[in-house]
């Protein structure tokens, strides 16, 4: 555990991508097997569920630190961050404990089917025995909150200079399904041998950030509608089909239609694609796919309700090849002859958008909403499959936000660099009867001297404290803009709302300006 703390000690107290490769190279070199393994596990968010009941783990630190409950509580609002909170709280430890990063994800992972009392003595006795460091590193593998500050590229690199193998090479072999209790160093990244369930890394597009014109010709580009849905990789190997998200997990069950149909599995092929609800010829707000997600098993009756399709755009690997090397418009002719030969109602083709000039293609672009569609996806016709979010050859260009003006009646406290500082808000708009009704809540969009001046006025203007939240008067008016909105049983307003973040401060309105209940019902209506 002392040699992992002291990584991740290294890699926080640099920005510079050079020191925190030579770092990761420097521990993987050094550190045992089982270490090396858990660390890549960590890092590709392969985190373990949380294991202990924070509150618990509060309740358990103030009596050693001799302080109420209460005061714990408040010392982490301050703080922002209840694993160095924590760590700080704690009386000095002797430095005696010799667990192994893997010794303690082992012994954390046995304390589910543990009384809390059992619990208690053990993380009492893991924590007395290590740095105040070393103890904020184990709070946050127990609270399963453990991020750190290096991309899974980044960790690709390190390990391909490492091992002296190929980044993209690299990247396949750490994707898929695996345990790292039941993983070991040469399965996962020196035999070349490779599972048949296994994806390939994405390829991510950036936000259109230059005018059409500087793209270049039209011709050299392809357009396709941007689906609001989920995206996904088809993986038909060996007669067996599996499904993955953008995150790397095996969504197959969710969607059994898409994996269970015989035809599939004798396709022999990955595609790539978006997972989207599918009705009568078109797509269904993203609400209704919501339903399918995150379950074990879904019903008959849910499948009925939320039908849906993969809009294939990509083909990946084709009869056993990897084919991402050759140019786009020679993987999307295969992807064509192939859904046009098999019988496959679940697996549609996305269609490309025609156009002659870039002025043409702004104004199907005013049409994105009209087709169920967030914008445009557009790829060059020579462009390879690469790894990661990369510029220059696939770009997103999205449909302008919705936008509404709301007056925020919540703030609570941010984590990390904004600890200490109201950052989080809620937002109300107005109902028929003009009673505020909460409607989102959003954290982002704003500038350090905008939240500051926020802060200020907060400190002055809170009616009621619960821990971390306030209640405030209803003064301040932001423009809050959105993705997506639709109907929700769960929300108090019927309304929620995709990617909400605070576009400005409305100084110049007062609350009495802004928008109703009504206001967010019709969007429903018009999208």
């Amino acid at each position: 555990m002392k040699q992992f703390a002291a990584l991740i000690a290294a890699l926080d107290q640099t920005t510079s991508t050079t020191k925190k490769k030579e770092a990761l190279m420097r521990y993987f070199r050094e550190a045992p097997e089982a270490d090396r393994i858990w660390t890549i596990a960590l890092f590709t968010h392969r985190r373990p569920r949380r294991s202990v009941n924070t509150t618990l783990l509060r309740a358990w630190a103030g009596e050693l630190a001799g302080i109420p409950l209460w005061m714990v509580e408040e010392c982490w609002h301050i703080a922002g961050d209840m694993s160095e909170c924590l760590a700080a709280l704690l009386p000095p430890g002797d430095g005696q404990c010799t667990l192994s990063l893997a010794e303690c994800m082992d012994e954390i992972g046995s304390w589910k089917s543990l009384e809390p009392e059992t619990v208690r003595e053990a993380v009492v006795n893991i924590w007395m025995g290590m740095s105040r460091h070393e103890r904020f590193v184990f709070n946050k593998l127990i609270t399963g909150g453990f991020r750190v500050g290096v991309s899974q590229q980044l960790l690709v690199q390190s390990l391909a200079k490492l091992l002296e193998l190929e980044d993209a090479v690299v990247a396949l072999r750490l994707s898929g399904n695996w345990r790292p209790q039941t993983t070991s160093w040469r399965e996962l990244l020196l035999d070349e041998r490779r599972d048949d369930a296994r994806l390939y890394p994405f390829y991510l597009a950036y936000p259109l950030e230059q005018d059409l014109a500087q793209l270049g010709q039209p011709e050299d580009w392809y357009a396709e509608w941007k689906w609001d849905g989920i995206r996904g990789q088809l993986v038909s190997r060996g007669g067996q089909v599996h499904l993955w998200s953008r995150g790397e997990e095996l969504i197959s069950a969710q969607f059994p239609e898409l994996t269970q149909h015989e035809a599939l599995a004798g396709l022999n092929a990955v595609v790539d694609g978006e997972i989207l609800a599918w009705s009568e010829d078109k797509p269904m707000p993203f609400q209704v796919l919501q339903s399918r997600l995150g379950r074990k098993q879904v019903s008959a009756s849910t499948m009925k309700k939320a039908p849906v399709v993969m809009l294939a755009y990509d083909l990946l690997e084709w009869e056993g090849e990897d084919i991402r090397h050759k140019p786009h418009h020679e993987r999307r002719a295969l992807l064509e002859d192939l859904l046009r030969s098999a019988d496959l109602p679940m697996l549609k083709l996305s269609p490309l958008v025609s156009f002659e000039s870039w002025q043409e293609l702004k104004t199907l672009h005013t049409q994105s909403r009209e087709q169920m569609a967030e914008g445009f996806m557009l790829k060059q016709r020579n462009a390879t499959y690469q790894t990661g979010r990369r510029k220059g050859s696939w770009w997103k260009w999205k449909t302008d936000p919705y936008t509404v003006d709301a007056v925020m009646i919540y703030a609570q406290r941010g984590h990390g660099r904004r600890a200490g500082l109201y950052t989080d808000f809620t937002f109300a708009v107005y109902d028929a009867q003009r009673n505020l009704v909460p409607f989102t809540k959003a954290y982002s969009g704003l500038s350090d001297d905008e939240f500051s001046a926020i802060n200020r006025w907060i400190k002055d203007h809170t009616i009621e404290r619960f821990g971390p939240v306030c209640s405030v008067e209803a003064q301040l008016v932001f423009e809050i803009a959105f993705e997506g909105i639709g109907e929700s049983k769960r929300h108090k307003s019927g309304v929620a709302v995709r990617f909400p973040r605070m576009v400005r401060w409305r100084r110049d309105k007062t609350v009495q300006e802004i928008n109703t209940l009504d206001d967010l019902r019709k969007m429903i209506g018009a999208s």
